[in-house]
């Protein structure tokens, strides 16, 4: 009884953030947090992947192969796409269109159409093993794909004609994103290295200087100036997140350090004004963080 009191009193003591984070990258105020209404499951296994895809709608792959579109307004699962054989490891989508893409374990790559009530509008295979990485031209017209085969394609996303393949030894893919506005794709791989790919010829345009441990995950500012990748860790060593200038330079600018185990994933929050440029992070060892982008504060 005592405990439930005290447990009372804390939770009447909590302040709550006025404000919440929207898929276009605006942020809306919303005085108290209100329950949240709960919904069932929206896949049968583990979710490996999410994407923004409209403003009120996202894109889950999970391990029960499946894709689905999701109404963050409703909670509701409005569509379900299947056809992987395999557990389904990225998904992406031109933000604002109606097309969808997703990765595989089954080596291939799968386009699906909003609107459509068959199967995938196109495929693309030709990697030799589990494909890790994926990312779609800002107007949707190219795709570019990366395995733990050591290589990188590019794709015509209405044709699914592969436009060019470039292998480079010992790079797993872990990640790829493409920059708004621009040519290059940026890349994170298992040995250590970041790299900034010209999608035109495919070739590597610059590499950044390699960490200490494996790259797991990238991100690209909004504005293209910035992009961040994390790190592999564990027992309190590696884990941090690095902010690297997209510009002339291409220094590393500063690393965002906090997480006792890997860091799964990064990733820069929508722009709001009367706010300083945030980041957020999260990791095995069971938390999100969210960083001031400039004083590398932690919230």
């Amino acid at each position: 009884v005592l405990i439930r009191r005290a447990m009372g009193k804390l939770q009447s003591k909590i302040s709550f953030s006025t404000s919440k984070y929207r898929a276009d990258g605006s942020v809306e105020g919303t005085g108290p947090v209100r329950a949240i209404q709960q919904r069932g499951p929206t896949h049968t296994d583990a979710v490996t992947s999410v994407a923004a895809l409209k403003p009120d709608l996202c894109v889950s792959g999970g391990r029960d192969k499946t894709v689905a579109v999701c109404s963050w307004r409703s909670g509701a699962a409005l569509r379900r796409f299947i056809g992987h054989k395999r557990e389904v490891t990225k998904v992406t989508s031109a933000l604002d269109s109606n097309r969808v893409f997703s990765a595989s374990r089954d080596k291939t790559v799968m386009m699906w159409e909003l609107h459509r009530t068959s199967g995938p509008s196109q495929h693309f295979p030709g990697h030799d093993l589990v494909v890790t990485g994926l990312a779609v031209s800002p107007d949707g017209s190219q795709l570019c794909t990366g395995s733990r085969d050591n290589t990188v394609c590019k794709w015509d996303t209405e044709t699914g004609e592969c436009l060019g393949r470039t292998a480079i030894s010992r790079n797993l893919v872990t990640h790829l994103c493409w920059v708004p506005g621009e040519p290059y794709v940026i890349q994170t791989s298992e040995d250590k290295t970041i790299r900034i790919w010209d999608s035109r010829e495919l070739q590597v345009a610059h590499t950044f200087p390699a960490k200490r441990h494996i790259q797991t995950c990238c991100d690209v500012s909004q504005d293209g100036r910035y992009c961040l990748s994390s790190s592999s860790g564990s027992a309190g060593e590696g884990g941090e997140a690095t902010l690297w200038d997209l510009r002339q330079t291409r220094n590393r600018v500063c690393e965002y350090k906090g997480h006792f185990q890997t860091t799964t994933s990064c990733v820069f929050l929508p722009r709001d004004p009367a706010l300083t440029p945030r980041i957020a992070t999260s990791s095995c060892d069971s938390t999100v963080k969210v960083w001031d982008q400039d004083t590398r504060g932690r919230e």
